[in-house]
């Protein structure tokens, strides 16, 4: 409820309303969290989250082991055991608690909770049943907890219950609690050795998240990592805010099987897209399948999959599919400087590979600009002329032995257009090998663009590999070409996003619109709204509608016509009616009166026939020439309301090229919604047709957008289809709408 120490909001539309009005209500103080609701948006969603502070959870002065045990044979003897060296490790004083032993591992043990002999700042849960301990932790004024115990949402309904009880244990005892159903990957030994930006791991399952702890092997820092299991309590979206603001994180990689708030993982990846700190993240959930074995797995609802995509694009969260991809990318993003230009060279010393690692980083979307003739002139100083140097640069093997090989590399990284050079080493071949790479190094320590090496033997002992490559904290080594791609696709991509991204959480609503007062007075609970009541809906908004009347005779009919204008269409309009098209209520192109009439008596005639209630008939303008377009709101579980725009008409659910936009969202991304329209060409005008109205489509989006964040829960769903977007300056209108309200 409204104040909860969650901030949880009701879903009660009137206190809503009461919130976006300005009014903030004070919730309880809580020992660790906010007392007081943060700023609201229009819908009563909060535009800020607080970020936890987790120093001492990483970081302990003490902690309590409650189930500590020393007894071999026994799980909880060796967590014990590895709980202690940790804390060794970090400075912490430990309390074990167990009231059938006098000590563990030597320590004296006390009987309970109520007889630690300080304040804790962790308290690890080595029990079956967790909820009996909160309570008195909470009494202790004990920070935070852990809790390993499984058996909770991730086993059915009845799991779930019981995970709803310890959460709501939790809150009422100012506590945080990782779990449950982690494990102890908090706890692991990271090496204290490597420098540099450290990437922080977020998993909600530990095993995933192996892969990339051992990129310290590869001498890649590693500085925090959150097994976040259940997020009964604290979630993924805590330690991505938290992360963010440590000066020694720079990139955060995530396994995610299921978000627990979308709107605080908007706001957490908001908070790290501000503070330019990249977010990398596996998400289960793109198939049928493995939205169905996360929900098994984590006990959470993974979320309608294009939407989760649409939010993290929104924010920049890079997503990747594979455990490969999110170890490069991260340690990528989390090592190389921000892009000196967007252009990217291929080098090799083999013609072939070089055209084929060009076309396929041409086909993931990479620049390859052929390098200028004065450019090509000066790499044949050390290339023979028959090879080519317009990118890719084919080396033909030999400069690679002397000093040549070190003055092309110099030559390429210096052409201003050059962001990002990608060697190919297909494999070993002593000594030129060992040169290439030592040249590639000692060229990466002197520059601020980005030198990427694929080494591709599948040994990966070779000293070129393992001392000379791996040991540069400059050059970024790949096993495989498409991880290479992949990565460096990201780096081009997250910069350019940071250059021009501006937090929508600072444009968004605060207060109704005087549109809100009248769209609430054409409301309907539970019921769907009529064409004509949907655009009078629209009309609140400032959305534009043809030129229409409603009538409920034949003689009222040519009248209307008249007066809006031949040719006319004339529709039939009904609370009942959801596809006029396929009952044949529809008329279009009607040049007299006569056909006005007819047209009026068929239409009633069917509506008879098909049982359907009218409210009475349209007549309408008929607009034309325009590229039919489709704006729409859905409720997504996680997310809330959601806009979808597209290709619309008859064939929108044949096609589905569709965009989808998580509120809050701004004008620049709305223009990236439509730019990733397979059909966005039409907009453009092909084949002899003019540009459509684009800046009059992106403004329905917006305004769209504000409907659905005023109005919530209260509209249920709304569908203009098609909304016809005129020659550009002629505006947008939408021909038809459909509204369902809650």
């Amino acid at each position: 409820m409204l104040g909860s120490t969650h901030g949880t909001l009701t879903t009660d539309s009137r206190r809503a309303r009461v919130i976006a009005c300005g009014e903030q209500r004070p919730g309880p103080a809580v020992h660790g969290r906010a007392a007081d609701v943060d700023e609201l948006d229009v819908s009563g969603r909060p535009l800020h989250k607080d970020v936890p502070d987790l120093d001492r959870f990483f970081r302990p002065e003490s902690v309590a082991v409650i189930g500590a045990s020393d007894a071999e044979g026994r799980p909880n003897t060796g967590i014990t055991r590895q709980l202690l060296s940790w804390a060794e490790r970090v400075g912490a004083r430990v309390h074990p608690v167990h009231p059938g032993r006098p000590s563990v591992f030597g320590i004296p043990c006390i009987a309970s909770v109520a007889e630690l002999p300080e304040q804790v700042d962790l308290a690890v849960l080595l029990v079956a049943d967790p909820l009996p301990v909160i309570e008195e932790l909470g009494e202790a004024k004990v920070k935070f907890a852990v809790a390993f115990a499984s058996g909770f949402a991730e086993t059915g309904v009845e799991g779930a219950r019981a995970q709803a009880r310890l959460a709501a244990a939790v809150r009422r005892s100012g506590l945080r609690l990782l779990g449950p159903n982690t494990n102890l990957n908090a706890f692991e030994r990271f090496r204290d050795d490597l420098d540099g930006p450290a990437i922080a791991l977020i998993t909600q399952s530990g095993h995933q998240g192996r892969p990339v702890f051992a990129l310290q092997e590869l001498g890649i820092r590693l500085s925090h990592w959150a097994p976040t299991g259940n997020e009964a309590d604290l979630e993924t979206a805590d330690f991505i805010s938290y992360f963010a603001e440590r000066p020694e994180v720079g990139a955060i990689a995530a396994y995610v099987e299921g978000l627990k708030n979308g709107r605080s993982f908007l706001l957490a990846a908001d908070r790290a897209a501000r503070r330019k700190v990249p977010v990398v993240a596996v998400k289960v959930g793109r198939t049928e399948a493995g939205a169905r074995t996360a929900a098994s797995h984590t006990g959470k609802l993974t979320g309608a999959d294009d939407v989760v995509d649409a939010a993290m694009r929104q924010y920049g969260v890079i997503r990747v599919d594979g455990l490969d991809e999110l170890q490069d990318t991260a340690a990528l993003l989390a090592r190389a400087r921000a892009p000196r230009a967007d252009g990217v060279v291929v080098y090799s010393i083999s013609g072939g590979t070089g055209a084929h690692v060009a076309d396929l980083a041409a086909g993931a979307g990479l620049r390859l600009p052929v390098l200028s003739e004065g450019k090509q002139a000066e790499l044949h100083q050390w290339i023979p002329e028959y090879l080519s140097v317009a990118n890719p640069v084919d080396n033909g093997g030999h400069p690679v032995g002397d000093r040549r090989g070190r003055r092309i590399i110099d030559a390429i990284l210096d052409d201003p257009e050059v962001g990002v050079l990608i060697c190919p080493v297909t494999g070993p071949f002593p000594p030129l090998s060992d040169k290439l790479v030592q040249d590639l190094v000692d060229a990466a320590e002197t520059t601020d663009k980005l030198v990427c090496v694929v080494w591709g033997s599948p040994v990966g002992t070779e000293p070129a590999y393992r001392e000379v490559l791996l040991g540069s904290s400059r050059v970024a080594t790949f096993r495989t070409v498409g991880n290479c791609l992949t990565a460096v696709r990201a780096y081009l991509d997250h910069h350019r996003f940071l250059r021009s991204y501006r937090s929508p959480f600072d444009e968004a609503p605060r207060t109704p619109s005087p549109s809100f007062r009248k769209a609430r007075m054409l409301m309907r609970p539970g019921q769907q709204l009529s064409e004509h009541a949907a655009k009078q809906l629209l009309r609140a908004y400032g959305i534009r509608v043809p030129r229409e009347q409603l009538v409920t005779s034949a003689a009222a009919a040519v009248r209307a016509a008249g007066q809006v204008g031949y040719p006319v269409v004339m529709k039939a309009s009904g609370a009942q009616i959801a596809h006029k098209t396929e009952l044949g209520l529809v008329k279009i192109g009607l040049t007299s009166a006569s056909q006005v009439r007819d047209a009026y008596r068929e239409l009633t005639d069917i509506a008879r026939y098909e049982g359907v209630s009218l409210d009475g008939v349209l007549v309408c303008q008929m607009v034309e020439r325009g590229v039919e377009m489709v704006v729409g709101v859905t409720h997504d579980a996680l997310f809330g309301p959601t806009v979808t725009a597209g290709l619309g008409g008859v064939l929108v659910e044949v096609l589905r090229d569709a965009a989808v936009g998580v509120p809050p969202f701004g004008e620049d991304q709305v223009r990236d919604m439509l730019a990733g329209l397979r059909g966005r060409a039409l907009l453009d005008g092909v084949r002899g047709r003019p540009p459509a109205d684009v800046d009059a489509l992106v403004e329905v989006v917006l305004r769209v957008q504000r409907m659905a964040l005023e109005l919530g829960d209260e509209l249920a769903e709304l569908d203009i289809n098609p909304l016809m977007v005129l020659p550009r300056g002629q505006g947008a209108v939408a021909l038809d709408a459909l509204a369902v309200c809650r």
